[in-house]
């Protein structure tokens, strides 16, 4: 039995997210995993080579940036496109579907952003709060 036939049989659903066996759970976790949102966020704004990539994801390692990039190309939401060159060009960028999903979470992202101030006025009532017990 396939991990996909398991989820669907396991919910009677054709996809379930919340089913540990569900092959859509890794697909979400890599895109709201923190380098997962932060580099569709990215790519969103364009195609973009390794290095600008890891320029504009700041504090991402090379390393969690190349599992990231793989993760999300096998997803197919990016795609690597090589250049024959001396030295070699990889280009990044989002395919249709990758795009779709950037649109969503540049729409949570533009919200976060917008809301913090709110969210840092209620980080201090909780630390007030806290800090007084």
């Amino acid at each position: 039995m396939t991990i996909t036939q398991e989820c669907t049989e396991e919910q009677n659903l054709p996809y379930d997210v919340f089913s540990k066996a569900c092959p859509s759970r890794g697909t979400l976790e890599h895109v709201t995993g923190r380098w997962g949102a932060l580099t569709l966020g990215a790519l969103h704004e364009g195609s973009l080579r390794f290095n600008e990539l890891r320029r504009r994801v700041d504090g991402v390692s090379e390393k969690m940036l190349s599992q990231t990039l793989h993760a999300l190309e096998r997803d197919g939401l990016v795609h690597r496109e090589a250049q024959p060159t001396n030295p070699p060009r990889v280009d990044y960028e989002l395919t249709p579907l990758g795009r779709h999903v950037a649109e969503r979470l540049m729409t949570l992202i533009q919200f976060v952003e917008g809301r913090m101030d709110d969210v840092l006025e209620a980080r201090q009532r909780y630390d007030d709060t806290r800090g007084a017990l």
